[in-house]
């Protein structure tokens, strides 16, 4: 982006203020792709919030059809959007929320094999996923593209968030290793939990494509719903992680 058509400067007026965004940073924003693994609770919120605030291009990734059960939190479509693609839903209230945003839907399972592929020319990976062995897949492709990675997740009435920096952090398979993971279906899930993760998402998403310090690196926040609390919680890298550690094969961090 060259310069900020008037349009553009009244749309984006209120970030534009901010000394950390200004011109410079939305132009940032707009040279930025993001993939978006999931269009469900997380994916709901992140997408929408990252295409208001200007970002270039949203690729957007789910396999699946809207069901009457994902609509308690899974607000980016609606009951009339039973059935569709998810994909197909998400590009349309997407387009219409910002027409400068691009979005290039892609319907696929995301799994070892295409992860890679999928993240391929991404500024960043947001995981709005509800699968361990999805989540897995991002992290060896954020490790081999050298691509951050915001992870979120939920349960019922809590939430957890970090983010991932190749090189510099720990890994997803450093916190919650491969080995003996399993997934319990269906999760509980309840909306402005899914919310509020998402947001944190969005939010150092931002600061990521700003080129500003990522809050939860080597952190995970744990919101807890009942409570109404949240604790940050330091993580280390593993020396021995199967992914980004130099030994069992893992790639030099």
């Amino acid at each position: 982006m060259d310069k900020l058509s008037d349009e553009q400067r009244r749309r984006y007026i209120r970030q534009l203020s901010l000394p950390q965004i200004g011109v410079e940073g939305q132009r940032k924003l707009a040279d930025a792709v993001v993939m978006i693994a999931g269009l469900g609770g997380l994916g709901s919120i992140s997408s929408y919030y990252l295409a208001a605030a200007g970002v270039g291009r949203l690729r957007i990734i789910d396999h699946d059809r809207v069901a009457l059960e994902n609509l308690n939190r899974q607000i980016l479509h609606t009951t009339s959007d039973i059935g569709r693609l998810k994909v197909d839903s998400a590009a349309e209230k997407l387009n219409a929320l910002n027409a400068h945003c691009q979005i290039e839907p892609v319907r696929e399972s995301i799994d070892m094999t295409n992860a890679g592929y999928m993240a391929a020319g991404c500024d960043l990976i947001v995981d709005a996923t509800d699968n361990l062995m999805v989540r897995h897949a991002l992290n060896r492709a954020s490790v081999i593209k050298n691509t951050p990675f915001v992870f979120g997740a939920i349960d019922g009435w809590n939430g957890m968030a970090s983010t991932f920096i190749p090189k510099q952090t720990a890994c997803f398979a450093c916190l919650f290793p491969q080995q003996g993971a399993e997934d319990r279906e269906p999760v509980p899930a309840l909306g402005p939990t899914a919310g509020i993760v998402a947001a944190v998402q969005s939010l150092e998403s931002i600061l990521i494509l700003l080129g500003l310090k990522p809050r939860l690196a080597n952190r995970l926040l744990d919101f807890r719903g009942l409570e109404l609390s949240f604790r940050t919680i330091t993580i280390e890298k593993n020396p021995n992680c199967s992914v980004c550690s130099t030994q069992q094969g893992g790639r030099k961090p």
